[in-house]
C-alpha cells in the first residue's frame, strides 16, 4: 500500500492511547485514503468520523490493520 491508496480499517491494535480509543473505534469498517507514512505506520485523516473536516484528526496504524479497497468499492 502507498500514499493515496484507499484502505478500510479492519482491526485495531490491542493497546491504544486512552485519549484516542473512541476515535479509533469509530474508524473501524470505514474507508480512508492513506495520506502519510512513517516507518511501519500509515496515516489516515479521519476527522469526518467526529463531524469535522478530514484533516482535523489523524490516526496512525500498522498495515496489518488495513484492507486495501479499490476506489469503486468505497
Amino acid at each position: 500500500m502507498k500514499i493515496g491508496d484507499l484502505v478500510k480499517v479492519a482491526s485495531l491494535p490491542a493497546i491504544l492511547p486512552a485519549d484516542s480509543r473512541a476515535i479509533f473505534h469509530l474508524c473501524v469498517g470505514r474507508v480512508f485514503p492513506i495520506v502519510g507514512r512513517q516507518g511501519d505506520l500509515d496515516e489516515l485523516e479521519v476527522g469526518e468520523v467526529v463531524g469535522l473536516p478530514l484533516a482535523m484528526h489523524s490516526i496512525w496504524l500498522e498495515p496489518e490493520h488495513l484492507v486495501p479497497q479499490d476506489s469503486a468499492a468505497s
